[in-house]
């Protein structure tokens, strides 16, 4: 029992410490979107979810298929999470500063979502391999209660970026356009460190 409670604990941690970076994002697209119905809501807050729940179980997969050539490709995820967050946050930067007289704003495509997804996730794949020991149920339940936490953490940046976008109206682009860049640079210098 005491060991369930641990694993619990711990995939919820997990989940957290993942979802940080999709809050981030998530604020910025209600920032973006202040009007966005609860349904777009939760169908945001869900991709960012299945990409949390996909990558820890490829990285778990990968550990027990294909993991000297994964190791080679780690370094690299800093990188891929910074050139896909600064190309969207500076795409929103851009026509937030260029704007248009009617204020008419585009919604977030199902593209950049996929993109933020990859972005905001890539890091989940690590997690694959620090779960590596677990059996294919315990991975596979770590991985669904990293995606429950983020669906909800998501959908709480989400409520709170579209509260404030509604006060930011005209900035509220730029603002989020500004916020997924410095996510995309924290990702990279964290790795660093």
């Amino acid at each position: 029992m005491e060991e369930s409670l641990l694993f619990i604990l711990n995939s919820v941690l997990l989940g957290v410490g993942l979802a940080m970076d999709a809050f981030s994002v998530s604020m910025a697209n209600g920032l973006n979107e202040p009007a966005m119905k609860k349904g777009r809501m939760c169908g945001i807050a869900g991709t960012f979810a299945g990409f949390q729940f996909a990558m820890p179980v490829v990285g778990w997969l990968c550990v027990h298929t294909i993991v000297r050539y994964l190791e080679a490709f780690e370094k690299f995820v800093p990188w891929i999470a910074l050139i896909l967050l600064a190309y969207i946050g500076g795409r929103m930067l851009a026509e937030g500063i260029r704007g248009s007289g009617e204020e008419e704003k585009r919604g977030l495509t199902v593209s950049v979502l996929m993109l933020q997804g990859i972005a905001t996730s890539i890091d989940a794949l690590s997690v694959g391999f620090t779960i590596a020991e677990y059996g294919w149920l315990m991975a596979l339940a770590a991985a669904l209660i990293i995606a429950a936490v983020t669906f909800v953490i998501c959908m709480a940046g989400l409520v709170i970026g579209e509260r404030f976008g509604t006060r930011l109206s005209n900035r509220a682009q730029i603002f989020g356009g500004v916020i997924l860049i410095l996510i995309g640079v924290e990702i990279f210098i964290r790795s660093l460190i």
